[in-house]
């Protein structure tokens, strides 16, 4: 949902008609602060969900810097010169992913008890990583280049040899059990490798946090960092770009090289972002990147509330119940596209124009509304919805 070329939205009222071209044509539901720091006509983020049944690629998203150079050298693989920071917000319990690099003591424990791994890596890249790990923390210099030097080496080893040793290693764990009675990293790999036979991410899936996420926990993935969605649905968000460095556990186009070169090989724990209350029914998750925020509206059954003026624009998505939207003060004014109040069930997609205020109200079983917009520390948030006061949201290191 968003206006990137790659997949623009469309008005339902007009199909032929895309969200970009509306939008160039109505800038005040852009606004102001949203075209001055992103530019006129468009959206600055995408909003997706994503229902994750097979592991999705091991990738990473390029910087501004290395967007811009991978565009105009690849422009077939990497479409557009923006960065891709984004969001993973779990909807229901059973959502897991591969986020970041491990800390680099439990990755050497894990490949202690992973031959077949450190058989394509190395024994020398291996002990190194050992006495990183032993002398120094994650993040010092020392650490980050043993680790650089291990994964590079996985990731780029001869293709033959790679598949071999996930042979060889979906074998061992299949004679020692199921995932109820393996290790979470062998019991991940074991599943790894029953989807993506002979991938070279299974052994890969050794150097990066495993995390598994209850309903509404979320992720953060900033720049050059290395991921894996594994399973379950989301809601995600992004800023407005398709560039993606993938290597591992896909059928799709790969440049091990450029990703292995990008990566900052910071390691430790995953970079979850907390759930921040703003008003009754309303919470803010605030990944800290200046193109999106992500809020969310629950309402129980027959409650409502009434969301200020953004100063962004937003997209809204109905998840689940069913209910009233209404905004009937845009300051588009009167305008044969928008509707001032709608009925809303699971699934409805709507445009919030920035500077307009939304009621909205649940039926019987309630309302969930999903509003991906602006990051309001980059467009200047409203004191009703962003009290001076209010605790900012935390985004772990």
């Amino acid at each position: 949902m968003g206006t990137h070329p790659s997949g623009p939205s469309v008005l339902a009222a007009d199909p032929t008609t895309t969200l970009a071209a509306w939008l160039s044509t109505h800038a005040a539901a852009v606004g102001a602060p949203t075209a001055s720091a992103f530019g006129p006509g468009a959206l600055p983020f995408l909003f997706k969900v994503l229902s994750v049944h097979t592991a999705l690629s091991i990738q990473s998203h390029p910087d501004k810097e290395l967007a811009g150079r991978l565009h105009a050298e690849k422009p077939a693989l990497y479409p557009d010169a923006n960065h891709k920071p984004e969001m993973a917000i779990a909807v229901g319990p059973s959502f897991s992913a591969m986020a970041g690099f491990a800390p680099v003591a439990a990755i050497a424990a894990r490949l202690a008890a992973a031959p077949e791994v450190v058989g394509v890596v190395g024994e020398a890249r291996v002990a190194a990583l050992r006495t990183a790990a032993a002398a120094g923390t994650d993040g010092d210099a020392s650490v980050r280049n043993a680790l650089r030097g291990a994964f590079t080496a996985l990731m780029t080893a001869d293709e033959g040899e790679v598949g071999a040793a996930v042979d060889a290693l979906a074998a061992r764990l299949d004679a020692e059990g199921g995932a109820a009675t393996l290790a979470a990293p062998d019991a991940l790999a074991q599943t790894l490798a029953a989807q993506y036979p002979r991938d070279v991410g299974v052994l890969a899936s050794y150097f990066l946090n495993y995390v598994k996420l209850a309903d509404g926990e979320a992720l953060a993935l900033g720049a050059n960092v290395p991921h894996a969605y594994v399973s379950g649905n989301l809601v995600e968000c992004m800023a407005a770009s398709d560039n993606v460095i993938r290597a591992g556990l896909t059928p799709k186009p790969r440049d091990t090289d450029a990703l292995c070169a990008s990566l900052t090989y910071a390691s430790g724990p995953p970079p979850s972002v907390e759930r921040t209350p703003l008003q009754r029914h309303v919470s803010r998750y605030d990944p800290g990147f200046a193109e999106f925020e992500v809020l969310q509206i629950n309402l129980p059954a027959a409650a409502d509330t009434l969301l200020p003026p953004l100063a962004g624009p937003a997209l809204l998505l109905v998840s689940s119940g069913a209910g009233t939207l209404a905004a009937p003060d845009s300051p588009l004014g009167p305008d044969p596209a928008l509707d001032p109040a709608r009925d809303a069930a699971r699934g409805d997609v709507l445009l919030l124009p920035a500077g307009t205020p939304l009621r909205a109200a649940a039926g019987g079983g309630g309302l969930v509304v999903w509003v991906a917009t602006v990051n309001a520390a980059t467009v200047g948030g409203d004191a009703a919805l962003y009290p001076p006061a209010a605790a900012p949201a935390v985004v772990a290191a």
